[in-house]
C-alpha cells in the first residue's frame, strides 16, 4: 500500500515513519519512504496495524497495490464541488487541484493492470465535472482534443487511463528490474500498445536494454491523437503561446478573467466544437456559417473586424505608454505616390537603432481556403503568410519616411507571428523596468481569447 502525505517536516525516518516501524507488530517486507511517500508491504496484520497507527494520526491518503476499483468517494464530491463555482474559476482549479497531477505518484508506483478500474471511473468524473463547469458536451473527437497537454493545443486534462502506463514504466526504468517486475512491465507495455496502432508499438525487452523517460513516452501518445484532430486547428492552437490564456489565474483584477459565456465560446472554439448551430451570417443571409465559426471570425460586414483590430490596437498603444514609449496612433497618412492605407496603427520612436517602428496590427485565420493546405502541414503559416504580405506592401513606404516595418500578425486560434512575439517580448521587458516589483505587467495578458476574440 501506498501512504501519501503522511509526515511533514520533510526529514527521512521521522515522526509517523519511525511509529510504523516500531509499533508494525511484525516486520514489514518493505518500508521504503520519499520525503513525505510511503510504500509499504507485508503480511496483512502487520497492514492492519499500520492502518490504525495511520488513522489515529490522520495524515494520510492510503491506496491499496492490488484490486483498486475506485478512490474515495471523497474526490468524487470534490469534483462535484468544483463545478458549482465560476467556469473559468472551476476549470482552473479542476486543471490544478483534482486533475492527473494529483495521482501521479500513484501511477508511477502501482502497476496500470491493479487501477484501471479506478483510472476509468475517476476519468469519466473528470469529464462530467468539466461539462458541469463549463457547459460544454464534448464529442468524443473534442474530448480527445481535451486530453492533450497544453503544448500539443490540448485543455491540459490528461488520462489516468491512458498515461498510467508510461508512467509506471519509466519508473521501472529508473529503479531496476527484479523477477516480479520484469512481469509488471511487460502487462505495463501491453497495456500502452493498445492505445497505438501496431507500428507505433513497444517492446519491453528493449525497454530493459533502453530506458525510457514518461515525457517520451507520452509524447508518442499526444503525437498519435495529434493526428487524430484536424490539422491546421490543431497545429494553431498548438503554437508557443496559444495556450496560455488556459493556464494563467483567473484574476478579474489583472484582467485575466472571462465571464461564464465567453469562457464557454472560448472553449468550444478551442475544441472545434460545432458555433453555428445550423444558422447563416446575419449580416451575408446567403452564407451559412461553418461549425469551425472560421466565417464569424472573418466577416468584414458589420464593423466586428475593425472592432476587434482596434481593441488590440488601443491595448497595445497603452502598454506602449506605460513602458514611456511617446508612441503614435494611426500614422501614415501623408505619403505621395502611394495607397491611402496607413503603414502604422501605431509608430513607436526610437525602437531599432534610434529608427520609428511602424507596427501594423492584422489578425488572420489558418482556416483561410489560400493558406488551408500549409497551415495543415506547418505551424504558424497563416501569420507568416501575412506578415510576408504587409512587408510587400510597408516597407517601401515606410523607407520613405525612414520607419522600421514591424507587422504584429496573430492568428484567430491565438498564434502569434514571429515578428509580434519578438516584439512583444521587447515590450514586457521595458515595462518590467520602468515596474515596481510587485506591480509589473504580466505579458499573459497578451494571450487570452478576448485580446484577439473582439
Amino acid at each position: 500500500m501506498h501512504l501519501r502525505g503522511v509526515s511533514r517536516p520533510f526529514r527521512p525516518k521521522s515522526g509517523v515513519q519511525q511509529a510504523i516501524a516500531k509499533d508494525s507488530g511484525c516486520p514489514l517486507l518493505l518500508h521504503a519512504w520519499y520525503l513525505d511517500d510511503g510504500a509499504l508491504a507485508g503480511p496483512r496484520s502487520s497492514l492492519c496495524s499500520v492502518l490504525k497507527l495511520i488513522q489515529e494520526l490522520s495524515k494520510c491518503e492510503v491506496f491499496s497495490c492490488k484490486g483498486l476499483s475506485s478512490f474515495p468517494p471523497e474526490m468524487k464530491h470534490n469534483l462535484e464541488e468544483v463545478g458549482a463555482v465560476d467556469p473559468h474559476v472551476a476549470f482552473t482549479l479542476l486543471c490544478i487541484c483534482g486533475g492527473f497531477c494529483k495521482r501521479v505518484h500513484l501511477t508511477h508506483t502501482t502497476p496500470p493492470l491493479h487501477t484501471t478500474k479506478a483510472f476509468q471511473i475517476f476519468d469519466e468524473d473528470v469529464r462530467k465535472c468539466f461539462a458541469q463547469c463549463t457547459a460544454v458536451d464534448t464529442s468524443d473527437h473534442a474530448w480527445h482534443q481535451a486530453r492533450l497537454s497544453l503544448s500539443r493545443g490540448g485543455l491540459g486534462l490528461r488520462s489516468l487511463t491512458q498515461h498510467s502506463p508510461a508512467a509506471y514504466i519509466a519508473s521501472l526504468c529508473t529503479s531496476g528490474f527484479g523477477p516480479q517486475s520484469q512481469h509488471h512491465l511487460v502487462s505495463a507495455t501491453q497495456m500502452f500498445n493498445s492505445f497505438l496502432p501496431p507500428s507505433e508499438a513497444i517492446n519491453a525487452e528493449a525497454l530493459m536494454l533502453t530506458p525510457v523517460t514518461q515525457k517520451s513516452l507520452s509524447s508518442k501518445l499526444d503525437d498519435y491523437l495529434f493526428k487524430v484532430a484536424d490539422k491546421a486547428r490543431l497545429l494553431s492552437v498548438s503554437s508557443p503561446h496559444a495556450g496560455l490564456w488556459l493556464s494563467v489565474t483567473p484574476s478579474e483584477g489583472l484582467g485575466l478573467h472571462l465571464d461564464p459565456s465567453q469562457f464557454q465560446v472560448a472553449i468550444k472554439w478551442w475544441l472545434g466544437l460545432d458555433l453555428s448551430y445550423g444558422s447563416c451570417c446575419p449580416l451575408c443571409p446567403e452564407i451559412a456559417l461553418d461549425p469551425l465559426g472560421h466565417h464569424a471570425v472573418t466577416c468584414k460586414r458589420g464593423g466586428d473586424v475593425v472592432s476587434r483590430h482596434n481593441k488590440l490596437r488601443d491595448i497595445l498603444a497603452e502598454s506602449c505608454r506605460r513602458a514611456h514609449l511617446g508612441v503614435q496612433v494611426e500614422m501614415g497618412n501623408n505619403l505621395t505616390n502611394h495607397s491611402h492605407t496607413r503603414p502604422a496603427d501605431l509608430l513607436v520612436p526610437n525602437w531599432v537603432l534610434g529608427k520609428p517602428a511602424a507596427f501594423d496590427l492584422s489578425v488572420t485565420s489558418p482556416l483561410n481556403p489560400t493558406t488551408l493546405l500549409e497551415a495543415s502541414v506547418t505551424t504558424g503559416v497563416a501569420a507568416l503568410t501575412t506578415e510576408l504580405k504587409k512587408h510587400l506592401s510597408n516597407d517601401t513606404k515606410c523607407k520613405e519616411l525612414d520607419w522600421v516595418c514591424v507587422p504584429l500578425v496573430v492568428e484567430s486560434y491565438g498564434a502569434w507571428g514571429k515578428e509580434a512575439l519578438e516584439s512583444i517580448s521587447q515590450l514586457a521587458s521595458r515595462l518590467a523596468t520602468c515596474s515596481l516589483p510587485l506591480a509589473r505587467p504580466r505579458k499573459s495578458q497578451w494571450f487570452l481569447p478576448n485580446s484577439t476574440g473582439g
